[in-house]
C-alpha cells in the first residue's frame, strides 16, 4: 500500500515533498565574447548559501575549461586511454583554458593568493580542473557569502560539449563553477566535504541549484541563444556591439551559443491544443490520478537552426513537443517557460547531443529518411535531461545511470509511442541505400539489447564514470544496460506500478539531488515490494542472468508390473502383463530448468500441451535447477522460461524456449533474418565511426 506522501506526490505531480527548493549557488555575470580571439572575458559574483549544518573552511571550484589545456590533463589522457582517440595535430590556438585573475570576498579580503590546484581523483599534477581556496574564516551553517571573480576563458576548437567551429560558438562549462558541499549522510556520504571531481573524459556534471543573471556582449551580427529567458538586447552603434541579457532561476548551470548564420524560429507548446484528450485520459488512468492533476504549462520553444537545414525545422519542433508532452504527463510539469534547441553547423558535430538547463543541442542529418528518427530521438533524449539531469539533479560523476539511463529509458518509450519502430541506415561508401533496399523496421529496445550483449559481464551499473573499463563500457552501462535494467523493473512490477514509481521519484526529488538508494526507497514504497535483491545484483553488482530450458522428457504411463497391495497385507494382486484398460492414455512429462548464470530472479515457466492447454509454474530461481512434473492425457508441445521477457537482462533468450517439433521453415527464416540484421548492424556502426 502506498503511504500518504507518495499518493500526494502522484496527485500533485509538481511539488517536492522535502524542504522547499533553495538557490544555493547563484551567479551574476557580465562577460564579453571576442570571436577573433575565441575568448570570454568577464566578471562574476557568486552568492553561496551554506545550507548544511557544517562549518565550511574552503571553497572548491570546477575549472572545466582547463581540461583542454594540454595533452597531459586527465580529460585528454582519458580520451586516449578510453579508446576515443586524441584530436589530431591540434594547433596552439586550438587549446582551451581558463585563468582566474582575481578572487575576492565582496567588500572584503582578496583571496587570489590563496588559490591552488588540487587533484582529488587521480593526483595528476598536470590537471588543473579543480581549484581550492582557503577562506579567512569558515562559513557558518546558514551563512551566505559573496565572492567576486575576474576570469578569462579561451575556447578550444570543439572537442566535447564546448568550443568553436568557424563563427559558431558553444560555451559550456566556461566559468569558475562552485562544487557541491555535502554534509555527512547526504547521498550516503561517509563524512562531510566538497564534491568537486576533476573533469574526466567520460564524466559529466553535478552542481547546486541557483539563480543566474548573465550579460553577454559580442558583435551585433551574432544571434545568441542561452539558458533562461532573454530579458533584453541593446546595440551600440559606435562599437558595433550588442549586449544580451538572460535570467533564469533554480537551475544548475548556464550555457550559451552564438553564430551569425543562425535562423531563429519560435513555436509555442500549448498543452490544451497539442495534447489529444484521449492521451491525457490514458495517462491519468495509468497513474491513477485525475486528469486535472496532469495540467501542464505553456512553453516557448526556440529553435536556432542552420539556414541549409530550415526545411527540417518542423521535424525538430515535433520532437521537442513530444518531449514536452510525454515527460510532462509522465513525470510532472516542465518547470521553466522556455526551451532552446540548437542545431550545430557541419563540422561541429561534437557540439551536438548535449544538455544544459533550458538549453539543448541536437543535430540534423542531411537527407534523413522520414522513418529513421535519429535526429528526432536526439532531440527527445536531450530534452529528457531537463528532468533527470536538471530538475532531478543527480551526480553524473558518480552515478551516471541515474541521468543517462533514466533519460534513455524514457526516450525509448516515447520513441515507440510517438514514432513507432525505426530503421537502421545501410550505407555503402557513405551512401544511404536503405530507401532502395527497403530494410525492415527495427524496434527501439532491440538496439539496447545489442549494446548490452556486447559485454554483459563487464562493469557494474553503478560506478564512478572515470572508473569504467573504457568509454564503451561507460556508454553501455550508462545508457543501454541502464535502460534495460529499468525496463526489467517495469516488467516485474507492471507498467502501472512502474509509471507511478517514476512519477513519485521525480515529484519527491524535484529540485533535489537523489542517489540510487533514494530511487530504490521510492520504488519499494510505491510498489510495496522489497527490492534490495534486485538493486544489489543488477545495479550495485553485475550478476549475469541466464535461465534456460534444460530438457523435456515425456513417457506414456503404462499399467505397472509387479505385486500391489490395497490394504497392507490384504488384497494382494500380482500383475504380470500390461493390458489395455480402455482408458485414455496418460503422459508424464518432466520439464527441467537450469540457472546458467550467477544472477538470481523469480522465474515463471509456461508449458503448452498439444491440445492448446497452458499451465504455469513459479520458481524462486535460487538453486541451480528445478524440475516440474505434469501428468496429463496430452504431450507437451512447447515450454517457455520467462515467456513475457520480464528478465530483460537475460543474456540468452535463445535457450528460453523448447518445442517438441521444431518448425524448420520458420527457424530458417528467423536465422536468415538474424544474420541479415547483424551484417547491417556491423555496416552501420562502421559507417558511423
Amino acid at each position: 500500500m502506498m503511504r500518504g506522501w507518495v499518493w500526494l506526490a502522484l496527485l500533485s505531480g509538481c511539488c517536492t515533498l522535502h524542504a522547499a527548493p533553495v538557490a544555493v549557488a547563484s551567479y551574476d555575470m557580465k562577460v564579453s565574447l571576442d570571436p577573433d580571439k575565441r575568448t570570454i572575458t568577464g566578471t562574476a559574483t557568486l552568492t553561496w548559501l551554506n545550507n548544511s549544518s557544517d562549518k565550511v573552511p574552503t571553497l572548491q571550484f570546477h575549472l572545466y575549461m582547463n581540461a583542454f589545456k594540454n595533452e597531459r590533463t586527465t580529460f585528454m589522457r582519458g580520451l586516449v586511454d578510453g579508446g576515443q582517440g586524441l584530436v589530431r595535430d591540434p594547433k596552439r590556438q586550438d587549446w582551451g583554458w581558463i585563468d582566474v585573475q582575481r578572487l575576492q570576498l565582496a567588500g572584503g579580503e582578496d583571496l587570489t593568493g590563496r588559490m591552488r590546484f588540487i587533484q582529488p581523483d587521480d593526483r595528476n599534477r598536470s590537471d588543473q580542473t579543480v581549484m581550492e581556496v582557503t577562506l579567512p574564516a569558515p562559513v557558518a551553517p546558514g551563512q551566505t557569502i559573496r565572492v567576486e571573480m575576474d576570469f578569462v576563458s579561451k575556447l578550444p576548437k570543439i572537442v566535447a560539449r564546448t568550443g568553436y567551429r568557424g563563427k559558431f560558438f558553444l560555451a559550456g562549462q566556461w566559468f569558475p563553477k562552485l562544487g557541491v558541499w555535502e554534509t555527512q549522510g547526504f547521498r550516503q556520504r561517509a563524512e562531510a566535504g566538497w564534491n568537486c571531481h576533476q573533469f574526466h573524459a567520460n564524466s559529466e556534471f553535478y552542481a547546486n541549484f541557483g539563480d543566474y543573471r548573465v550579460s553577454l556582449t559580442l558583435p551585433r551580427e551574432y544571434m545568441v541563444g542561452a539558458t533562461g529567458e532573454q530579458k533584453g538586447r541593446t546595440e551600440n552603434a559606435e562599437t558595433g556591439m550588442a549586449e544580451w541579457v538572460f535570467e533564469q532561476g533554480m537551475v544548475t548551470d548556464f550555457a550559451f551559443t552564438a553564430q551569425p548564420d543562425f535562423v531563429r524560429l519560435e513555436r509555442d507548446f500549448v498543452p490544451e491544443r497539442d495534447i489529444p484528450h484521449a492521451e491525457r485520459t490514458e495517462v491519468a488512468q495509468l497513474l491513477g490520478v485525475p486528469e486535472s492533476g496532469l495540467a501542464l504549462p505553456r512553453t516557448k520553444m526556440i529553435l536556432l537552426i542552420q539556414p541549409e537545414h530550415r526545411d527540417q525545422a518542423e521535424r525538430q519542433f515535433r520532437a521537442l513537443k513530444a518531449g514536452l508532452q510525454w515527460f510532462g504527463l509522465w513525470y510532472g510539469p516542465y518547470p521553466h517557460r522556455t526551451i532552446t534547441l540548437v542545431d550545430p553547423p557541419a563540422g561541429a558535430e561534437r557540439a551536438g547531443g548535449m544538455e544544459y538547463p533550458t538549453f539543448i543541442t541536437g543535430g540534423t542529418r542531411w537527407a534523413e529518411p522520414d522513418d529513421y528518427f535519429f535526429s528526432d530521438e536526439t532531440v527527445v533524449h536531450e530534452f529528457g535531461h531537463q528532468y533527470f539531469k536538471e530538475l532531478v539533479a543527480t551526480n553524473e560523476f558518480e552515478e551516471s545511470w541515474l541521468d543517462e539511463g533514466f533519460t534513455h529509458y524514457a526516450t525509448t518509450k516515447i520513441m515507440e509511442r510517438v514514432y513507432g519502430p525505426g530503421r537502421l541506415p545501410f550505407r555503402v561508401m557513405g551512401v544511404n541505400l536503405s530507401k532502395w533496399l527497403r530494410l525492415p523496421l527495427l524496434r527501439n529496445w532491440s538496439l539496447n539489447r545489442v549494446s548490452y550483449l556486447e559485454d554483459p559481464a563487464g562493469d557494474s551499473l553503478r560506478r564512478a564514470s572515470w572508473k569504467y573499463y573504457d568509454s564503451a563500457s561507460y556508454g553501455r552501462n550508462s545508457y543501454s544496460r541502464a535502460a534495460l535494467t529499468l525496463r526489467m523493473l517495469e516488467r516485474m512490477l507492471g507498467e502501472p506500478v512502474m509509471a507511478r514509481v517514476m512519477r513519485a521519484y521525480v515529484a519527491r526529488w524535484r529540485f533535489g539531488h537523489p542517489s540510487t538508494r533514494d530511487f530504490q526507497a521510492v520504488a519499494e514504497e510505491v510498489s510495496g515490494r522489497e527490492l534490495g535483491w534486485f538493486f544489489e545484483q543488477f545495479v550495485d553488482g553485475n550478476r549475469l542472468l541466464d535461465y534456460g530450458v534444460a530438457g523435456v522428457e515425456t513417457r506414456k504411463v503404462e499399467p505397472g508390473l509387479g505385486v500391489f497391495d490395497g490394504v497392507p497385507g490384504q488384497d494382494r494382486q500380482a500383475v504380470t502383463e500390461r493390458k489395455d484398460d480402455g482408458k485414455p492414455a496418460m503422459y508424464e512429462s518432466v520439464v527441467s530448468i537450469r540457472r546458467l548464470g550467477d544472477g538470481v530472479a523469480p522465474v515463471r515457466v509456461t508449458v503448452r500441451f498439444d491440445d492448446g492447454h497452458y499451465e504455469e509454474r513459479e520458481w524462486d530461481g535460487r538453486y541451480r535447477w528445478v524440475r516440474f512434473t505434469f501428468l496429463r492425457p496430452q504431450k507437451i508441445l512447447q515450454v517457455w522460461v520467462d515467456r513475457g521477457q520480464e528478465q530483460q537482462l537475460d543474456v540468452n533468450f535463445a535457450n528460453n524456449t523448447w518445442q517438441h517439433e521444431p518448425q524448420t521453415k520458420e527457424l530458417t527464416h528467423w536465422g536468415g533474418t538474424l544474420v541479415f540484421w547483424l551484417q547491417n548492424l556491423f555496416v552501420w556502426t562502421g559507417a558511423l565511426l
